[in-house]
C-alpha cells in the first residue's frame, strides 16, 4: 500500500471520529445521553490504557522480556476485578466533591490547597510527557514503515501532533461543562477501542493460523525461544514483576487520562459493576496474542526490524495490504486517544491549578467589588493553551529521549504518576493524613523518580547499579518506600487544619458535611451579597445554567425568584458546583473571594463534627419533615413580609391615585371656567382647548389602563391569536417607544438574524409588552451610554426574548415587588404615568401561555419574556395553522 494512499486513509479515518464527536455533543447538548451512558461505552472508554505502547510496544517488550510484558495488564486486571469496591467510593466521593482530576481530588481532601494541586499538576505533566512522545513516536514509526510521500508538506510529527491538538481543542475545550464530562470524545474512544481490538485479534489469528501451524507450533516456538541462550531477558524475575505490577495497578487510577474516564466522566458509580469483569477481559483479549506474535516475528522478519513494528511488517511481508491498513488504524487509535484524553485532562489540571489561579491574582479585587467580567472565556483559552503545551511538550521529550523502546519510555510515565497514589489513597482511608504529609510523600518520591528514573530516561544521568537487584525496581521500591514512609510520618507528627478535618470526615465516610454547614454561621449581606454570587456564577456557567441553579436554591429554602439566603448550606453546594468546572481549590479562593467565606474555625469544627454524628442517627423522614417545615415557614413568611410592603405600596398608590385623577379633572374644570369668559383672545382659548384636550387624553390612559388591568386578572380578555414574526413586533415596538415621549436616546443592540421567528401568539398584546419594556428603559437607564440589548432563541418547548439595559438595575430588595400594581419604585413625576405598566405586562404574558420575569445579576435591568409554542386555548384550525408555520 502506498504512503499517500495510508494518508487519505487516515484522514477519512479521522473525519469518522470527528463526526461521531460532533454527533455524540450534538445529542447531549439535547440531553440524548442514551449511548454514551451506556455501561459498555464506559468500558470500551476504558481501553484508552491500551495506548501505543500496549499495541506496538508490548510486542517489541515481549519479544525482548518473554511474559514479563504480561505485568502491565496484570495490575489494571487486579484493581479492576479485584478492588472495584473501593473505586465505587472513589468515584462516589468525586462526584459528592464536583473534582474534575486527581490533583483536584487530593488538594479537596487536604484542605482544598490550590499549591498542592500545582504541585501534582506538575508531576502529573512530567510523569505524562513521556507517555505522550511515545503514541507521537508510534504513529511517526509506524507511518514509516508504508515508506515515504509527498501528501503532507513538512515533517510529519508536525502534522500529526496539530491534528491531536485540533480534536482535542474542539471536543475537549469547547465549551466550559460543569462536570468536566465530554460525551463526543468519550463516544470517539469507545469506537476506536472497537477498531483496535478487532485489529490486534485479527492480526493474531491470521498470524497464528496463518503464518505458524497453529497453536501447537507457536507454544514450541516460544518453548525453543525461551531456551535461546540469548534469551537472558525471558527470566522471570521477582523484584521486577512485583514492582511492574504495583505501579501499573497505580497508574490505572492515578495517570491523568485514567483518572479522567475511570473517576470524571461516569455519571455515578454504577457503570463499575460491569466494567469490574468487562474491562479484564478486554486486556486479556489484547494481551493473548502478543507472545506469539513477538516469537513468530523474530523467526521469520529480518533482524534489523524493530520488534515494536512486527505487527506491521508481518502482514506487508506476506502481501496483506488489507490487514496492514487494518492494524494501522488500530495503532492509530490506540495513539491518539491517549493523546488527546491526556490534552483535555492535563489541560484541566495546568488551567484550573496554574493559569486560572494566576489570572485571578493578577485581576484580584476586595471582596465587596465585582468578579472579573467575564470568566468562561479566560478558562476557555487557557485549556486552549494548556492542550498545545503538553502535546508540544510531548514533541519536544521526542525530539531528545525518543530514540528508546516503547515500553521503556511508558515505564518512566507509570513510576512518576504512582507517587500521587498514597496520598491519594491515604486521604479516602484515612482521617489523619495532613497535607504537609502529603507534601512530604509526594515530593520526596518524586524527586527519587527525577533522580533514578527520569533523568536517566534522557541520557542525562547514569542510573545507578543497585548489584543483584534491577535498577528500575530498585527505583520504584525506594522512591513509592520513602513517599510512604515520610507521608505516613509527618502525618502522624502535624495536626489537620479544621478545614483538613472537615475534608478528611467528608472523604473517609463519603458523605457531604452539608447538614453541619446549614448551621454555621455566615457573614451578613442579604440579597446585594446573593447577586454577586448569581453574578460570578453567570460568568463562570453561563447565564441560563446559573439561573436555573440559583431557583432551584431558592425554592429549597422556600423563597421566591432567583436570590436565595446566603447560608453556610448554599455555600457550600455552590462551591461544589463551582468546582466542577475550575477544580476545587479554585472555586473555593472564588467564594472566599465574592462570597466572603472565611476559614473555618475550630468551634465549627466541633460543630460539624457533632452534627455529622448526629446525622447518622437521624431518620430521613424526620430531616424531610424538618425541611418541608422549614420551607413553608419560609414561604409564609415571605407572604407576609410581602403583604406588609404591598399594603404600604397600595395606601401609596391609592393617594397617587386620587391625586393622577384630581389634577386632569382639576385642570379641565379650571380650563373650562376660563373658555366662558367672553373677553379671550383666539389664542388664548387655543391654548387652553389644548391643555384640557391634553389632561382628558392623560385621564382617559389612566383609567384605560385600570379596565385594562381588570379585565386582564379577571381572565376575561379577549385575545386574536395568529402566526407573528418577532422581528416585525420588536421593530414595530422599538418605533413605537421612540415617539412616545421624552426619553434616553438608547442605542438598540440587536441580533435580526436570531429575531425571525414564527410564533402563535396576539401581536398586539405581544407589542405592548415590548413598548412597556423599552420605554422603562429609555426612561431609567441611567448609564452615560446607555444601550438596550435585545436576544431572541427558540428552545424546546419556548420562545425566549431578553430585554437588558446597562443602567444600574433594580435594587435586590425591591425585585420581588416590580410585577404588583401597587408597586412604585421611581419617581411619579419622571415616570410619567401610574406605574401600572408591569403589572399589566406580567397579566398580558399570563394570558398568553407565557412569563415575563426579572433576570437578577446583570449590569443593568433585564426581563425575559417566554412564550409556549402552543398558546392555551387554541382552536382545530389554530393547531393545523401552528403546524403548517
Amino acid at each position: 500500500m502506498s504512503f499517500d494512499g495510508l494518508v487519505i486513509a487516515a484522514l477519512c479515518y479521522v473525519g469518522l471520529l470527528f463526526a461521531v464527536a460532533f454527533g455524540a455533543d450534538r445529542a447531549a447538548e439535547r440531553g440524548r445521553t442514551r449511548w454514551s451512558e451506556q455501561p459498555l461505552t464506559y468500558t470500551l472508554s476504558l481501553s484508552v490504557y491500551c495506548t501505543a505502547w500496549t499495541f506496538y510496544g508490548a510486542v517489541g517488550y515481549a519479544s525482548r522480556s518473554g511474559l514479563e510484558f504480561a505485568t502491565i495488564y496484570l495490575g489494571p486486571t487486579i484493581v479492576l476485578a479485584g478492588s472495584w469496591w473501593w473505586l465505587r467510593r472513589l468515584v462516589r466521593v468525586a462526584k459528592m466533591h464536583r473534582v474534575t482530576s486527581i490533583a483536584d481530588l487530593v488538594s479537596a481532601r487536604f484542605g482544598k490547597s490550590n499549591p498542592l494541586a500545582a504541585l501534582m499538576t506538575l508531576i502529573s505533566l512530567v510523569a505524562a510527557t513521556p507517555y505522550v512522545a511515545l503514541q507521537l513516536q508510534s504513529v511517526s514509526l509506524s507511518f514509516s514503515v508504508f515508506g515515504q510521500g509527498d501528501v503532507l508538506p513538512g515533517p510529519l510529527d508536525l502534522w500529526v501532533a496539530g491534528g491531536l491538538a485540533i480534536f482535542a481543542i474542539l471536543f475537549g475545550t469547547r465549551n466550559l461543562a460543569a462536570d468536566e464530562r465530554h460525551h463526543g470524545v468519550v463516544m470517539a474512544i469507545a469506537i476506536e477501542a472497537v477498531v483496535k481490538l478487532v485489529a490486534f485479534v485479527a492480526l493474531g489469528v491470521w498470524v497464528v493460523w496463518g503464518l505458524a501451524g497453529g497453536a501447537g507450533d507457536v507454544i514450541a516456538r516460544i518453548a525453543a525461544r525461551a531456551a535461546a541462550p540469548d534469551a537472558a531477558g525471558w527470566v522471570l524475575r521477582p523484584d521486577r514483576w512485583t514492582t511492574l505490577i504495583a505501579v501499573s495497578a497505580a497508574a490505572v487510577v492515578t495517570l491523568p487520562r485514567m483518572f479522567q474516564v475511570l473517576i470524571v466522566e461516569p455519571a455515578d458509580e454504577r457503570p463499575l459493576n460491569s466494567a469490574a469483569w468487562a474491562f479484564p477481559a478486554y486486556l486479556f483479549a489484547m494481551s493473548l496474542f502478543v507472545l506469539p506474535i513477538a516469537v513468530v516475528g523474530r523467526d521469520m522478519l529480518p533482524a534489523d526490524i524493530s520488534p515494536d513494528l512486527y505487527v506491521l511488517h508481518l502482514p506487508l511481508s506476506q502481501g496483506k495490504n488489507g490487514l496492514a491498513l487494518l492494524v494501522f488504524l488500530g495503532g492509530l487509535s490506540s495513539a491518539t486517544s491517549m493523546v488527546i484524553i491526556s490534552a483535555i485532562a492535563l489541560a484541566t489540571m495546568v488551567s484550573n491549578h496554574w493559569l486560572v489561579p494566576l489570572y485571578l491574582m493578577m485581576r484580584r479585587t476586595d471582596a465587596a467589588d465585582a468578579p472579573p467580567s467575564n470568566l468562561r472565556n479566560p478558562l476557555l483559552v487557557s485549556r486552549r493553551i494548556a492542550v498545545l503545551g503538553v502535546i508540544g511538550a510531548g514533541a519536544l521529550y521526542q525530539t531528545y529521549g525518543g530514540g528508546q523502546a516503547l515500553a521503556a519510555m511508558g515505564t518512566v510515565a507509570f513510576i512518576g504518576v504512582a507517587q500521587l497514589l498514597p496520598a491519594m489513597l491515604g486521604g479516602l482511608v484515612w482521617r489523619g493524613a495532613t497535607r504537609l504529609g502529603a507534601y512530604a510523600g509526594i515530593v520526596s518520591g518524586a524527586t527519587v523518580w527525577m533522580l533514578l528514573v527520569f533523568l536517566p530516561s534522557l541520557g542525562w544521568l547514569r542510573a545507578p547499579d543497585f548489584g543483584p537487584v534491577d535498577a528500575q525496581a530498585a527505583a520504584i521500591i525506594i522512591s513509592l518506600g520513602l513517599n510512604i514512609l515520610l507521608f505516613s510520618v509527618v502525618s502522624l507528627v502535624t495536626l489537620p487544619a479544621p478545614q483538613e478535618r472537615v475534608q478528611g470526615m467528608s472523604f473517609v465516610h463519603a458523605v457531604a458535611p452539608e447538614a453541619a454547614a446549614a448551621t454555621a454561621p455566615t457573614n451578613g449581606g442579604g440579597a446585594s451579597r446573593a447577586e454577586a454570587l448569581l453574578a460570578l456564577a453567570r460568568r463562570v456557567w453561563g447565564g441560563d445554567e446559573a439561573l436555573r441553579f440559583f431557583r432551584a436554591e431558592a425554592d429549597r429554602q422556600g423563597k421566591s425568584g432567583f436570590l436565595p439566603d446566603v447560608t453556610a448550606d448554599f455555600l457550600s453546594r455552590m462551591e461544589r458546583r463551582l468546582a466542577g468546572a475550575v477544580g476545587t481549590a479554585t472555586a473555593h479562593a472564588m467564594l472566599a473571594q465574592v462570597g466572603g467565606q472565611r476559614p473555618t474555625s475550630m468551634a465549627e469544627l466541633m460543630a460539624v463534627a457533632g452534627e455529622a454524628q448526629r446525622a447518622k442517627e437521624r431518620a430521613k423522614r424526620l430531616k424531610d419533615d424538618a425541611g418541608e417545615l422549614a420551607r413553608t415557614a419560609r414561604r409564609l413568611q415571605e407572604a407576609n413580609d410581602r403583604l406588609t410592603a404591598l399594603s404600604v405600596q397600595k395606601d401609596a398608590f391609592l393617594g397617587q391615585i386620587s391625586h393622577e385623577l384630581r389634577t386632569p379633572m382639576t385642570s379641565v374644570r379650571a380650563f373650562s371656567e376660563l373658555l366662558k369668559l367672553p373677553d379671550l383672545s383666539a389664542e388664548e382659548r387655543s391654548r387652553f382647548a389644548s391643555i384640557i384636550h391634553d389632561e382628558a387624553t392623560r385621564l382617559t390612559r389612566l383609567l384605560d389602563d385600570l379596565l385594562d388591568l381588570s379585565v386582564l386578572e379577571s381572565g376575561r380578555a379577549r385575545l386574536s391569536l395568529g402566526p407573528v414574526n418577532l422581528h416585525e413586533v420588536i421593530s414595530r415596538a422599538i418605533e413605537a417607544s421612540s415617539a412616545l415621549g421624552k426619553g434616553a436616546d438608547l442605542i438598540i443592540d440587536r441580533d435580526p438574524p436570531s429575531e425571525h421567528l414564527m410564533v402563535l401568539t396576539d401581536a398586539d398584546r405581544l407589542l405592548q409588552v415590548l413598548i412597556n419594556l423599552i420605554g422603562n428603559a429609555r426612561k431609567y437607564c441611567d448609564s452615560a451610554r446607555p444601550v438596550l440589548t435585545i436576544r431572541v432563541r427558540r428552545l424546546a418547548e419556548t420562545t425566549q426574548i431578553d430585554v437588558m439595559d446597562n443602567g444600574k438595575g433594580i435594587a435586590p430588595e425591591q425585585q420581588d415587588l416590580i410585577f404588583e400594581k401597587f408597586s412604585r419604585l421611581n419617581d411619579p413625576s419622571r415616570a410619567g404615568g401610574a406605574g401600572l405598566g408591569l403589572a399589566i405586562s406580567r397579566e398580558v404574558m399570563q394570558a398568553l401561555g407565557g412569563t415575563i420575569t426579572y433576570l437578577p445579576g446583570h449590569d443593568g435591568a433585564a426581563f425575559r419574556l417566554q412564550l409556549p409554542l402552543r398558546p392555551p386555548g387554541l382552536s382545530p384550525q389554530e393547531r393545523d395553522l401552528q403546524t403548517e408555520s
